[in-house]
Formats: C-alpha cells, structure tokens, sequence
C-alpha cells in the first residue's frame, strides 16, 4: 500500500528564497514526489504538523487545498489499490478525471512533454505528428479502451484514401503501437484490451538510395553560382559523403570545438554514439566556403540564439532539410539519375561504393557507428583500428 506525505522540499530554493511544498508517496519500496504547486518561505512552513503557519499570506486556502490534495491523494491510493500508479497520482493532483488520466492525448502529451526534457526532440516530433493525425481522425480525445481493431482499420483506410504511402502509413502505426505499450506499463489500461495482436504492420521497401561514384564526380563538377541556395544545397550533400555520410542534423550542431588534431569528434543524436572522422581536404574546403566568422557553428544552418535540441531549432534544421532536398532533388533531374537525391543519399552511396570497393560488411558498419552481425558477439569484439576505417574513408571519395 502507499503512503502519502506532505513536505516542503528544502534541496533547492526558487529564486525568491521559497521552497516547492510537495507530496512525497511510497510505492513499491520507491519514493516519488508530486509537486504541489505552492511554494512558500521556509520560515512559513510546519513541518510537524505539515501546514503552513497561520502569518504566511493566504495560509487559509493552501492548507486548504493541501489537505483536499491529501485527501483525494488517499481516496485515489485506496480505490486502486494494486492498480495505482504515479502517473495517476500526479494527473489528479492537476485536475484531471479518471477518463482523462487514461486519455490518449493527455498521455502521448506527458510522454512528449518528457521527451522535450530530456532533448529527444525527434522522437517528440514524430509522436507529436501521429497524435495530431490519429486525433484529427477520430475528432475527439478518446480512453486507450476505445482504440479497438476496428477503429485502427478505419485510420488505417482513411489515410490511404488521403494518399499516404504504405511507409507513412507503419510508422503511424507503430507510433501508435508503442504510445499504447507504454500506457500498459503505465497501468492506464489494461493488457486485455491491446488491440494490435491482428493488426499487420507492413512496410515498402524503398527505392534504391545510393548513387554511383560516377554520378558523385558528376555532381562534383556541376557548375553553379557560388551564392545560390542551389550551390549550398549541394554542398551539404558533399559534406555529408565526404564526412562518412553524417546526418544533416549532425552536421547542422558541428562546431569548432569538435574539430581535434584534424578529426571531427561528436556524439550522434539519434543513436549517442561517438564518432571520430578524419577532416579531409575536400571537407575542410566546403566548411570553409560556409562558415561564418562570427559564428561558433560550422555551418549556417542554425544560430547562437536557438536553444540545442529545441523544438524551434528542429523545425529550423528540418526546414533547411526539406530546402536541400528541394534542390538536390532538381540537381538529380539534371544528371539523369537513376535515383532522386536526397541528404540521405549520401550515407547510402557512401556504404555502397565503400561496398563495391571490396571492403567487408564488417569495416563499413564500423565506419558507419552500425552494428554488424549478432549484437552480443560484436561486444566482445574489439573495434576497427582508425587507420583502417580512415583507408576505407579516403578510397571511398577519392
């Protein structure tokens, strides 16, 4: 059973000297607090009888809602008993009904919202595009027990008859999937009413991605002016195949402090891996040509005052995205390609080319940050010696 207390939590004052009155529950052999909303001055607080002192401006009506909070806090512990979870908990201390606390909105918001904290804005943006989507759909917030097989064949028909393609289609529905799979472990719903045991998530495969190393030369002596948006597109392209093929959002946050003794040094966002690439010259010519004087960026893709990781400068950084493919897109027509270039292409054609090269499956997913063959013998296998994979680097854009 869990027990409730109310504290004043002392660890860290606000910047006008008062203290978060918190709620302090027992669960599970775990202690989790539930803010309460109020901060006062410590001088203001009792702490044994867990109530503000009666000089403490407007004491009435916070030891007021604080025993009210005590009390639902109690009433709601009792009712669940085995079936209570913090979630809960903190969702009634806002206001919110039991229909609401397993609502599929306030849920996916609280784990987007959490997403935001920790900076994993890209996982925030696809869950917050597939809740707008799904709601959009059923036109009003609904429980996770009104998700049934009949209500994701509908969705599923609807956004085919709105052209979306089959890909589109699996990653809402495995956006969905796993919103509800982590409401199962939130004890919002229960086990019983999963309603994806029928439902067949199917997948495309995708167009052939990688470009020759011909077409790479070809676009490498493409003249264009020098200012153009059309000339920085391809740029970003090259840079990205000339860095290993580097995510554009990577390259977006390099900045001078990652380059090291001729070595890009930087951590990848989506998997948080280290990567350690050599600078050559065709690379450090293309910065360059970019970088602004003033700026501690690399590239002119983002600037000092958007906050890393943010919402706004993911949008910024996709817009940049959605540009260069624009561009890139036309630069492909102009070569004749088999294939439409996008930022991605780059990663691609580098593998492939390095493929075709005569390089092992193994040194290419090594100069990739990927994982090759079974991932528990590749733990005990010791990692490519640099030069080998700085070989492999050179061969493949020379």
């Amino acid at each position: 059973m869990a027990t409730v207390k109310i504290k004043l939590d002392t660890r860290r004052a606000k910047s006008n000297d008062t203290y978060n009155i918190i709620y302090k529950i027992r669960h599970l052999k775990k202690v989790h607090t539930i803010n309460a909303g109020i901060s006062v001055l410590k001088k203001h607080w009792n702490s044994t009888n867990s109530r503000v002192i009666n000089s403490c401006p407007n004491a009435k009506s916070i030891n007021l809602k604080l025993l009210n909070d005590y009390l639902a806090l109690e009433k709601a512990i009792l009712a669940l008993d085995d079936e209570v979870t913090i979630e809960k908990l903190r969702l009634l201390i806002k206001g919110k009904t039991e229909t609401q606390t397993s609502s599929f909105k306030t849920f996916t918001q609280q784990l987007i919202d959490e997403m935001l904290t920790t900076k994993n804005t890209g996982n925030a943006l696809v869950y917050r595009t597939a809740m707008n989507r799904f709601l959009d759909f059923c036109k009003k917030d609904i429980t996770f027990t009104e998700i049934d097989y009949v209500l994701l064949q509908k969705f599923e028909n609807h956004l085919k008859l709105k052209g979306l393609k089959q890909n589109s289609i699996s990653n809402y529905f495995r956006t969905i999937r796993a919103i509800y799979n982590k409401a199962i472990k939130h004890k919002l719903v229960d086990r019983s009413h999963y309603p994806f045991y029928d439902i067949t998530i199917k997948s495309e495969q995708t167009a052939k991605r990688a470009i020759s190393r011909e077409d790479i030369k070809r676009l490498q002596s493409i003249e264009l002016d020098e200012d153009s948006t059309a000339s920085k597109s391809l740029k970003y392209f090259m840079l990205s195949f000339y860095l290993r093929g580097i995510s554009f959002t990577d390259m977006a946050y390099l900045k001078a402090s990652n380059i090291n003794n001729g070595r890009i040094l930087y951590n990848r966002r989506k998997t948080h891996k280290n990567y350690s690439i050599r600078l050559f010259k065709p690379a450090e010519a293309i910065i360059k040509s970019l970088q602004y004087e003033n700026s501690s960026y690399l590239l002119p893709i983002i600037n000092e005052t958007l906050q890393e990781d943010s919402l706004e400068a993911k949008k910024v950084i996709k817009q940049w995205i959605k540009t260069t493919n624009k561009y890139l897109k036309r630069l492909s027509l102009e070569l004749q390609s088999d294939s439409t270039i996008t930022t991605y292409t780059a990663r691609h054609s580098f593998a492939t080319i390095a493929k075709r090269l005569g390089y092992s499956n193994e040194l290419i997913a090594e100069a990739l940050g990927h994982e090759y063959g079974n991932k528990t013998t590749a733990i005990y296998l010791d990692a490519f010696d640099t030069n080998k994979i700085d070989e492999l680097h050179i061969a493949v854009i020379s």
